[in-house]
């Protein structure tokens, strides 16, 4: 789960950390009450959606001269101007794709004497099987050039979990960042508290980017992204209200309500499979013969008629799927569960594209039997490399 700028600065605040003072709004008529609660003279306009790089996006309905998704401005009426400006329109960064992501949200910051910009993220490293620090002196909005053209710049630091941060975790850090005075003295505070605060909450990643020095020296967390393990999402009920299901594909919200794996993805072949292996090698031969996955859905080993139901109406509920592809290999799935599942959502939502059915495994005759006796408009696959050359010619005519 993934939560906005302004929460997650909430969230790290609760722990102790230093953020900026701000006010969330989603209405033009908040961003002056907004602005006059803060000091200024100098404030910042933030957009507030799941997707980084909003410094350098731009507004779809704007013209590629507008200014992007962060605006330092210097008085109340600018702060309402580009309030209204970029409330409701469509937000496009290196991240979001070309379709862009409304902006609903903003938050409205007090403005910092920035004097360094810096880089920090916590996130679970699984080369070591450790949660790691990464950190760069460059920090700032070209972090991913830094990654690519220089990244003897980056540093990474895994920490023990039986011994938690060390003293000497946060030297390294320290010296990897060039601290010195009041800021180190800020950093032996802020690095074990953003780690307690990360595994705390059970987060998967925590992105303060940038993190700045001040003009007085001290140490601030200007900007925050953070995402929570789903896995561990029974035990931290409080952070559920942070969840903006705006900013989610409304059909992995609705596969999320029926325990099923789904991923949107950009392609026209619907795909429904068992196991995420062969999920993966399904979407794989899609791409050899010359077409494109349009979900990756893993329907899992124990699904019953109705979940089978509700997955199959998601991936029909895609205007951009033109094909469906059915994978079972039937271990602990029954093959016969998969067909009922298949001809029941069919009957319900009826069926506009073509449908290849590949079906092997436990039940397999009952399966094919059920299929066969539906009356149904289903192409009938031998094993995968039949099933993906029927669903992609079916598809291209």
């Amino acid at each position: 789960m993934n939560i906005h700028e302004y929460q997650a600065k909430a969230l790290l605040k609760s722990f102790g950390v230093s953020v900026s003072d701000g006010v969330p709004i989603m209405k033009p008529e908040e961003a002056e009450a907004a602005a006059k609660s803060l000091p200024g003279p100098v404030w910042v306009v933030k957009s507030q959606i799941h997707a980084g790089g909003r410094g350098k996006g731009r507004f779809k309905e704007l013209g590629a001269d507008a200014a992007g998704g962060v605006r330092v401005v210097k008085s109340v009426e600018d702060v309402v101007k580009n309030a209204s400006e970029m409330l409701g329109n469509t937000l496009v960064t290196k991240q979001t794709g070309p379709a862009g992501k409304q902006v609903n949200r903003l938050y409205i910051e007090d403005g910092a004497d920035i004097a360094r910009e810096l880089y920090l993220s916590i996130l679970v490293d699984r080369t070591v099987g450790q949660v790691a620090f990464v950190v760069s002196t460059e920090g700032g909005m070209d972090i991913e050039a830094v990654a690519e053209e220089t990244p003897e710049k980056i540093i990474n630091v895994a920490i023990d979990p039986i011994a938690g941060i060390t003293d000497a975790d946060v030297a390294k850090l320290c010296d990897g960042l060039k601290l010195e005075g009041a800021a180190r003295e800020d950093g032996q505070t802020l690095f074990p508290t953003l780690y307690n605060a990360f595994t705390e909450t059970d987060m998967s990643l925590l992105e303060v980017n940038p993190l700045v020095v001040l003009g007085d020296g001290h140490l601030r967390v200007l900007d925050a992204k953070v995402s929570f393990d789903g896995n561990a999402e029974f035990r931290h009920p409080d952070l559920a209200e942070l969840r903006d299901l705006t900013e989610e594909d409304a059909k992995e919200v609705e596969a999320s309500k029926h325990d099923l794996a789904y991923i949107a993805l950009d392609g026209d072949i619907g795909c429904m499979v068992n196991g995420a292996g062969l999920a993966m090698a399904t979407m794989d031969i899609i791409k050899l013969y010359g077409a494109s996955p349009a979900n990756f859905l893993d329907v899992g080993g124990g699904a019953t008629t109705e979940k089978v139901t509700a997955a199959f109406k998601i991936i029909t509920s895609d205007p951009q799927v033109k094909g469906i592809l059915v994978n079972i290999f039937g271990g602990i799935m029954r093959c016969d569960v998969i067909a009922e599942g298949v001809v029941t959502a069919v009957k319900e939502v009826g069926l506009q594209v073509p449908l290849v059915v590949r079906l092997e495994g436990t039940n397999v005759k009952k399966g094919k039997d059920i299929i066969n006796q539906s009356g149904l408009n289903v192409i009938a696959a031998d094993d995968l490399d039949d099933a993906a050359q029927k669903i992609v010619k079916a598809v291209k005519g």
